[in-house]
């Protein structure tokens, strides 16, 4: 895989890890509720939901790339267009009251924060299909796929698990601030446009390679 690929990969990877959705939104509430030391366990739950995730959606989409080289291309053209829907979607709901809640659940273990965390993250089924309509725009069909999913699975575990780490560390640190709506609502709207950028950048370089 090329350098320059792969930090585009990294770069679009890290903007959509800080979207708030199901397993953000629970590494927050757990952490805003016990501190910093669930830190760890949301961490490593997350890591392991998205390996289990993300190794699936490969799987099903190593086996496309092999059926068909037609399917394949326009499964690139409907990750685009479904990264910009994804975008939208997330800047209209960021306005909408109770839209991006932090609750408190109740004490938990920090065994049960990791599978609870692993569970959310590998069971979103916003995850899996983001997954099939992302990695694409950053294969290439004629080079053999096994190290090119080693590369992206490691990559992007691997950044799930530090974002992870510091959403929660950074929640049990400042908990009053976390709580506030507006927080959570910014960040969406952040992460909404950075998700319409990226569907417009995959038309782009497609239409150019």
């Amino acid at each position: 895989m090329a350098f320059d690929l792969w930090l585009t990969f990294v770069a679009a990877s890290t903007a959509l890890l800080l979207i708030p959705g199901p397993t953000v939104l629970l590494i927050l509430s757990y952490a805003v509720a016990q501190g910093r030391t669930v830190a760890v366990a949301c961490a490593t739950g997350v890591a392991l939901g998205d390996f289990i995730a993300m190794t699936a959606s490969l799987m099903g989409l190593g086996a496309l790339v092999l059926a068909s080289a037609t399917l394949f291309t326009v499964l690139k053209w409907l990750g685009a267009a479904y990264l910009v829907w994804m975008g939208i979607s997330l800047l209209r709901s960021a306005g909408r009251p109770g839209a991006a809640r932090i609750t408190t659940p109740p004490p938990a273990t920090s065994a049960q924060v990791f599978r609870r965390a692993a569970t959310v993250t590998a069971l979103n089924p916003k995850s899996i299909a983001f997954f099939i309509a992302f990695v694409p725009q950053f294969l290439r069909p004629e080079a053999p796929l096994a190290p090119q999913f080693a590369i992206l699975i490691a990559t992007f575990v691997g950044l799930a698990a530090v974002n992870a780490l510091a959403y929660a560390l950074l929640a049990g640190t400042l908990r009053d601030t976390i709580k506030r709506p507006g927080v959570t609502a910014w960040l969406t709207r952040t992460g909404g446009a950075a998700l319409i950028g990226m569907g417009v950048m995959t038309a782009a370089l497609r239409r150019t390679g």
